[in-house]
C-alpha cells in the first residue's frame, strides 16, 4: 500500500489493526504492532520522501506472524549506528522510531544506504 502522505500513515494503522485482529494476536502485540507500524509509516514519508508499506502473514513451523516492510527511495542513511540509538533524530521527531520499534518486534531488519533509499522490515510472532 502506498504511504505518502499523512493520511496514509493513518491508513496503514488501520490495516494493521485489522491483519493483527485476524490473527488473533493479543492485545498487547495488537498494540506493538501498530505502533512500529505508526513510527515506520512516519518515518516513510518524512524522512523517505514517501514509500510503500508491503505486508505479509508469514508461517515458520506452527509459528505465524505479520510481516512489514516499509520501504522509500529517499536518501537513505548515512550512518546506521548512530540513526539506531535511543534519541538520535535527522529531524524533529524524539529519536525513538528506528530503535523503539526494533523493541516492540521480534524481528527487525534494515537495509539501507546514502542515495540507495531505505527499506526496513519487521515480524511480530503469535
Amino acid at each position: 500500500m502506498p504511504v505518502q502522505a499523512e493520511p496514509d500513515i493513518v491508513l496503514a494503522r488501520q490495516l494493521v489493526r485489522r491483519l493483527t485482529q485476524e490473527l488473533k494476536f493479543s492485545l498487547v502485540d495488537q498494540t506493538k504492532m501498530i505502533t512500529a507500524a505508526s513510527e515506520l509509516s512516519r518515518n516513510t514519508v518524512v524522512y523517505g520522501g514517501g514509500g510503500t508499506m508491503e505486508w505479509a502473514i508469514v508461517t515458520a513451523g506452527l509459528r505465524t506472524g505479520l510481516r512489514l516492510a516499509f520501504v522509500d527511495q529517499g536518501p537513505g542513511i548515512p550512518d546506521m549506528e548512530l540513526a539506531m540509538k535511543d534519541g538520535w533524530t535527522s529531524g524533529n521527531g524524539m529519536g525513538m522510531g528506528l530503535s523503539g520499534s526494533k523493541r516492540l518486534v521480534n524481528d527487525f531488519e534494515i537495509d539501507s544506504a546514502p542515495g540507495r533509499g531505505t527499506r526496513v522490515t519487521i515480524t511480530r510472532w503469535k
